[in-house]
């Protein structure tokens, strides 16, 4: 007779107790990956900004535009490597009620400082050639239908082009992906050239610059450089690293980590009694069963393992069934296309499945040691005498 034989047999003695506990374990998990998921995906543009990039903006807002002159002026700082520009589009296709995302950008400069873009040689050089030309993140693509080659009357709720039509027509001329799972791939990129040249106002201006620098360690030289240069300017400008752009961008919904945290904590804090005190209660019902098993030879540290695995496998259990049907969930939330607008990274990421791989243990560990403790320091004759 094995010890696992004789877990499972105790693990499933009381079918009611094991469902109750399981389900239990099984909603704490279920919200945890929900929820990790989402804060992962407001997260992503955090953690997948570069340490060498940085975004430089007006400083009243970033929707404020600046000359287009700054980006040479930018560029000949010591310590930038690289610099290129963009403006918001304000895009829609088709149904103004469905926005799209899209940036007018200098074409070649854009891909060397966004290095992580994933888009074939031939559709790059093909983008570069063709003005009225786009490029479209493949998650755009599929949610649209658009395929290499055809030709769209894209809509700006912005802009309006000198006679007076808000339509711009655009080619696709490639599909681009990205490095990393949770690259954002929700929208497109135009030329500048192409937009700034047909749009009936602001001249030459842009939406904000950004630069990659020789040196993360120059950072905070840079900035103050650049902001320090167009101080009492009509444009005056702020620059902050790319990390601190995004954290600043995703705080505008507040603070979404401290409600995760607040949320699962709670459902954990809340398991941990109920399960620790389910196991608890079904080794005070099994006293005798453990003395018999010491009587006829087990140790106790060997009792102390099985009880202690009993618990972590009650956490596996149901912890498992949760994040898989988390991960079923947030699949299927992720092919809503309003959500996809709003949440292009969602995915239950593998660091989100070892997060909770690693609860699941310590809930098990946490659960079980007491009961498993006193199994190992029953005493046998004690134990036989109880009724």
């Amino acid at each position: 007779m094995s010890d696992f034989y004789l877990i499972r047999k105790n693990l499933t003695r009381n079918k009611l107790r094991l469902s109750l506990n399981s389900f239990a374990i099984f909603i704490a998990f279920l919200l945890f990956g929900v929820l990790a998921s989402l804060q992962a995906a407001f997260d992503a543009g955090v953690e997948l900004s570069s340490e060498q990039r940085m975004i430089v903006t007006n400083k009243i807002n970033f929707t404020q535009p600046m000359p287009l002159a700054y980006v040479n002026k930018v560029r000949a700082v010591e310590g930038v490597a690289s610099v290129t520009h963009a403006n918001w589009f304000g895009a829609y296709y088709q149904d103004p009620q469905k926005p799209l995302v899209g940036f007018a950008v200098d074409a070649e400069s854009y891909l060397e400082v966004y290095e992580e873009f994933v888009l074939a040689p031939e559709q790059r050089e093909a983008w570069f050639n063709n003005r009225i030309g786009i490029v479209v993140g493949d998650q755009m693509a599929r949610t649209l239908g658009w395929k290499v080659g055809d030709r769209l009357p894209v809509s700006s709720s912005i802009f309006t082009q000198k006679d007076g039509s808000s339509v711009w027509e655009m080619e696709v001329m490639g599909i681009f992906t990205g490095n990393d799972e949770q690259f954002d791939t929700n929208y497109f990129l135009l030329h500048y050239k192409y937009f700034i040249e047909t749009q009936s106002f602001g001249g030459d201006w842009i939406g904000w610059i950004t630069i990659k620098t020789t040196d993360p360690a120059l950072n905070d030289e840079v900035s103050k450089t650049i902001d320090a240069q167009f101080a009492n300017s009509p444009a005056e400008t702020k620059t902050t690293s790319e990390k601190q752009f995004s954290k600043a961008f995703v705080e505008q919904f507040g603070n979404i980590g401290l409600m995760i945290t607040s949320i699962v904590g709670a459902a954990f804090f809340t398991i941990l009694f109920i399960v620790g005190n389910s196991m608890a209660l079904s080794v005070r019902e099994r006293t005798n069963e453990i003395a018999v098993l010491k009587t006829i030879g087990f140790q106790a540290p060997r009792i102390f393992k099985m009880v202690l695995s009993e618990s972590i496998l009650l956490a596996l259990l149901g912890g498992c069934l949760g994040l898989f049907v988390a991960n079923v969930l947030v699949n299927g939330a992720a092919q809503a296309p309003q959500l996809r607008s709003m949440l292009p990274n969602l995915v239950l990421t593998d660091m989100v499945a070892f997060k909770a791989l690693g609860l699941m243990l310590v809930l098990g560990l946490v659960t079980g040691i007491l009961p498993a403790w006193r199994a190992m320091k029953l005493n046998t004759i004690d134990a036989l005498n109880r009724r």
